[in-house]
């Protein structure tokens, strides 16, 4: 008679302790919405270039005496911005730009801690489950090349051009989504949930994907439209330039470069990125209904719904000329959209299974 005791954990405690670490990354991913935003303010605010220095550790002591604090501003006013756009700013309105940059920087640093200390603790405690620490471990490692893509993106305008690289910010913002999204897809996959009869669950989860490639494709756009500060720019609509669909777009050598350098086509691209979804969430919306699913249902109305908030936004803020405090809205608004797109996938996926 086998009398050594079982080596499968007990569910009760895996439950348990899966409940504390969604609560966990949940948070983080709170705080990536709070640096997401924040970025978005430094990006608005011309604010990017006002750090003109890669101090990992020490950056994170901002100046703390007058000394400190005109020794910053000389370094600002050797880069092109100052020279050639903000010569004559004042210290007092420099200290504005560069405490913006200093909380973008600042956040990113919390932010690493607040996933790496943790981390560690639950680690040592036992309480991460064996399949789990290599996905922690690429969010780390994912958390760590950001800070380098950041610096990266900074570079690039602090020798010949007066603002970051329009390719460089949107893959600094890109590589913030993937990091939230790895985040809320082991988050959202640890939940408790019922097993769950799913009728054509192939076609509905393949649109449900592609509404998440979409949605990032689409932010990326808006990562463009910032880089260029194309939203400042044909702020009418539905017409753009006078046009539904512009004749002028796409009118560079090579053709493909303007779907990235050129303000209007990039504008275009972006307004016609919204329309594809709003169009592919509406169709998944009636495709998840007919096909009487009790998974994703909720989360592909809510989603839905959250797409058409955020096209009101996006054309609000087109039409008022990007006002700070609705650009940050639309922003923030668009990480919902991933997340609502990432949790109505992850419904029609099902989570990871408790050992029983």
């Amino acid at each position: 008679m086998n009398t050594e005791p079982s080596s499968a954990p007990d569910p009760v405690v895996v439950r348990r302790n899966r409940r504390v670490i969604r609560i966990w990354l949940y948070t983080v991913c709170l705080l990536i919405l709070a640096m997401i935003i924040v970025g978005g303010a430094t990006r608005l605010t011309d604010s990017g270039l006002s750090i003109t220095e890669w101090l990992p550790l020490l950056g994170a002591i901002p100046p703390l005496t007058e000394a400190d604090w005109l020794a910053a501003f000389e370094k600002y006013k050797l880069i092109p911005e100052y020279t050639q756009l903000k010569h004559g700013m004042s210290l007092a309105e420099f200290k504005v730009i560069y405490w913006w940059e200093w909380a973008h920087r600042f956040l990113g640093r919390f932010i690493g801690v607040a996933f790496a200390l943790p981390a560690i603790w639950f680690w040592l405690r036992g309480r991460i489950e064996p399949w789990l620490r290599p996905r922690l471990l690429l969010i780390f490692l994912l958390g760590a090349i950001q800070g380098g893509v950041g610096w990266w993106m900074v570079a690039s305008g602090l020798v010949e051009r007066t603002d970051v690289s329009q390719y460089r910010l949107a893959t600094h913002l890109l590589l913030a989504l993937i990091i939230f999204a790895a985040i809320v897809w082991v988050a959202a996959g640890m939940a408790e949930r019922r097993e769950i009869l799913i009728r054509h669950k192939g076609f509905t989860t393949f649109w449900a994907a592609f509404l998440v490639l979409l949605v990032f494709v689409q932010i990326y756009l808006g990562g463009l439209v910032a880089g260029l500060d194309a939203g400042q720019t044909f702020n009418t609509w539905p017409l753009i330039d006078g046009d539904l669909i512009p004749r002028d777009i796409f009118d560079t050598n090579p053709w493909w470069l303007a779907a990235f350098e050129d303000i209007k086509t990039v504008q275009f691209n972006h307004r016609v990125g919204g329309y594809l979804l709003f169009f592919v969430a509406l169709v998944q919306l009636f495709a998840i209904r007919r096909a009487d699913l009790v998974a994703g249902f909720v989360s592909s109305r809510m989603l839905f719904l959250l797409i058409l908030v955020q096209i009101g936004l996006g054309i609000a803020t087109l039409l008022l000329g990007v006002p700070l405090w609705l650009g940050l809205v639309h922003q923030g608004v668009a990480v919902g959209v991933l997340f609502f797109a990432l949790l109505h996938l992850r419904d029609l996926r099902g989570g990871y299974r408790i050992q029983k």
